[in-house]
């Protein structure tokens, strides 16, 4: 069972050259797939900003995940109690929240952020 990174997350869905075909293949032979809603709202505010320059909607980024059968995962309380005991190896808000619920779920994070590898949730990391 993953939980993909947001930068994971867009490479897979727009088939990206920087997501290795082999963590492409992994995530197409899981079992079970999850994107956390911190990623559409990372996405969401980025593309506000205009730090994500690409005209794709969130309504859209919904549908590839129902299309692909990605599960979308909520926050809950017993998750940001997780998130608020992390040390700060990462001052990233987006990825506080992923760790605490991969932490909460059992699951393993998809990265390419070396960063996260500091915490003690496992982690499928690439370059």
């Amino acid at each position: 069972m993953f939980l993909l990174d947001t930068h994971t997350f867009l490479w897979y869905i727009f088939d990206d050259p920087r997501l290795p075909q082999n963590v492409k293949d992994i995530i197409s032979d899981a079992d079970e797939v999850h994107v956390s809603m911190a990623t559409l709202w990372e996405i969401a505010i980025k593309q506000s900003i205009k730090k994500l320059e690409f005209e794709t909607s969130i309504s859209f980024l919904g549908e590839m995940c129902e299309k692909k059968d990605f599960k979308i995962l909520n926050f809950s309380i017993p998750q940001m109690d997780i998130m608020k005991s992390l040390p700060f190896h990462h001052n990233d808000p987006f990825d506080r929240i992923l760790i605490a619920q991969a932490i909460y779920n059992g699951l393993t994070i998809i990265t390419k952020d070396e960063k996260i590898a500091m915490y003690e949730a496992s982690i499928l990391s690439f370059k």
